[in-house]
């Protein structure tokens, strides 16, 4: 899943150098914490969110095999 995130933040950015991805692993839930440059900002979020919509839900359905909740948090 982290991957996954990874490749489609720097599909999108003009600095994909500057993408930063983690990911902590807990029980029940995945947390990705996605970090890119104050200038790509708006590129990922997308008008009205739905950039970020659409990497949450692709992140949702790469994790429904392990049957975790997946939360991505871009920072």
């Amino acid at each position: 899943m982290k991957e996954v995130v990874e490749i489609l933040a720097k599909a999108l950015v003009n600095q994909p150098d500057k993408v930063d991805v983690q990911m902590v692993e807990k029980e029940k839930m995945i947390l990705i914490e996605l970090r890119v440059a104050s200038e790509d900002m708006g590129r990922i979020i997308g008008k009205q969110g739905k950039i970020a919509h659409a990497i949450r839900s692709v992140a949702k359905a790469a994790a429904t095999k392990q049957r975790k909740k997946v939360i991505v948090e871009i920072i």
